[in-house]
């Protein structure tokens, strides 16, 4: 068994790309059996034990400090590292702070620019912020 676990949402996104994979490939399985394949794949019995080992569980952050990431920071793509990562009293959010490898100019006027290369944002296990721009998307976005 592992010592950390992923969170219960994290899990059921693994079991989810399992079963999608083996559609593409051609294969079928069911949603309990894809949940018993990543309770196996985690060192668990079964579901129902990772599921109570994970419930009490602290979440793990969807990335480590120094790895490279790549996404969109209000719109815009980037690459860079991850600098620092706080775990939030609230469950399933992630305080990041991110370097970009080249600044990203944030304004979408052609008059005028505004760059960053170094920010703060709070994510949650899919890599997303809560906060959204006014057309929906989500002020940060990694691609995990």
């Amino acid at each position: 068994m592992t010592d950390q676990i992923p969170t219960i949402e994290i899990l059921k996104d693994q079991a989810r790309r399992l079963r999608k994979s083996l559609v593409d490939s051609g294969r079928t399985m069911g949603h309990s059996q894809a949940l018993e394949a990543v309770a196996h794949q985690h060192g668990f019995k079964d579901w129902n034990t990772i599921h109570a080992k994970a419930t009490n569980a602290a979440p793990l952050a969807p990335v480590y400090v120094g790895e490279a990431v790549s996404g969109r920071y209000l719109g815009q793509p980037f690459t860079g590292r991850v600098l620092g990562i706080q775990v939030l009293p609230a469950r399933d959010r992630f305080r990041v702070t991110l370097h970009f490898d080249k600044p990203v100019d944030v304004v979408t006027f052609d008059s005028f620019s505004s760059y960053r290369q170094r920010i703060h944002g709070v994510i949650n296990s899919a890599g997303t912020t809560q906060q959204k721009t006014s057309d929906g998307i989500p002020h940060l976005q990694l691609h995990l």
